[in-house]
């Protein structure tokens, strides 16, 4: 049995009954449209998210219908932001498998981007399950501030730690946090337990952006995630920020004036990497994930022991340790 299967153990019926949901969500009375939906539901990735709410939900009650309202409309809209990501990025893989805009191309990934967005919002409307709404409402609108926070910030190349953090925590942690939050949420938790599962998730949600960040510093790629990926496109993320906070000014024009030629071949690439290695970026990077991790795992002492709670702490460590 693999770890995650582990983790999903006290909720394997419940995941069967999300499945069901978010499959009828999906549907639409559009041949084309369905075609496109079948592929992307055929390659579903691990599903952490609507893990994590499911997961979420069970420590504080029982779950029922809102929870998996609350997991298949965040799974949705995770889903169209990866369809927009990849045209954004003019990616054509996506999970070791063609993109939608691979073979679609980007008008049609697009608007199936769109159209998820609409079914997302509109099964929360349908079911009256306003509270979900606007947690990941506020979720997706913090989503698109981080990505446009990092595009302006790589065409000047000045990202500090500082801003580094605000990001990761604005397109990557708000979305876990919002997966644990609406979790809570629709189990009709306290307020105060809604607010730690969100605090968990934000802590969690860092750390795993940060253990995504360090696999473009390895000189071998994992799961179809090309090293040196984000070097190409100028996103600077923390390895790189803590080793230029560590060099000279000399050092530091060189490496920026590399990325900035925008011909970051694969000496360029082993170059920055090694620069970033030399100058503890690495270890750094691991020592704050590992932080994180910790202190998104302290938030569940709240919480009585049981195997749900064993779950999303076994789920936090999966997430800033896998190899993908």
């Amino acid at each position: 049995m693999s770890v995650l299967d582990t983790i999903k153990e006290p909720i394997q019926q419940e995941l069967k009954e999300f499945e069901l949901t978010f499959h009828h969500s999906m549907k639409s009375d559009i041949p084309l449209l369905n075609i496109v939906i079948n592929y992307i539901i055929r390659r579903k990735g691990k599903q952490i998210r609507p893990i994590l709410v499911l997961l979420s939900a069970k420590i504080s009650g029982p779950i029922g219908p809102s929870t998996y309202i609350a997991a298949s409309m965040i799974e949705i809209m995770h889903t169209a932001s990866l369809i927009h990501d990849d045209v954004v990025d003019e990616s054509y893989e996506r999970r070791n498998y063609f993109s939608i805009n691979a073979l679609w191309k980007s008008k049609m990934a697009v608007l199936i981007g769109d159209y998820l967005l609409a079914q997302g919002l509109l099964l929360s409307v349908k079911n009256h399950e306003y509270d979900s709404l606007r947690i990941v409402s506020d979720a997706v609108r913090e989503m698109s501030e981080g990505e446009l926070m990092q595009i302006q910030l790589s065409r000047k190349l000045s990202i500090t730690e500082e801003k580094y953090f605000s990001i990761i925590r604005k397109k990557t942690a708000t979305l876990i946090s919002a997966c644990a939050a609406s979790g809570a949420k629709s189990v009709q938790a306290s307020d105060h337990v809604v607010g730690l599962m969100a605090l968990f998730g934000e802590k969690m949600g860092i750390a795993f952006q940060i253990q995504d960040d360090l696999l473009d510093y390895q000189l071998k790629s994992h799961a179809g995630k090309p090293s040196g990926n984000d070097i190409k496109e100028k996103k600077i993320t923390l390895p790189l920020i803590h080793a230029i906070q560590k060099s000279s000014p000399a050092e530091k024009r060189r490496i920026l004036s590399l990325i900035n030629q925008g011909k970051a071949d694969s000496g360029v690439i082993t170059e920055i990497i090694g620069f970033t290695n030399s100058k503890g970026g690495i270890e750094y990077s691991i020592s704050k994930m590992n932080e994180y991790r910790d202190e998104a795992i302290k938030v569940l002492d709240y919480f009585p022991d049981s195997t749900v709670k064993q779950s999303l702490r076994e789920l936090a460590i999966y997430m800033t340790s896998r190899s993908q």
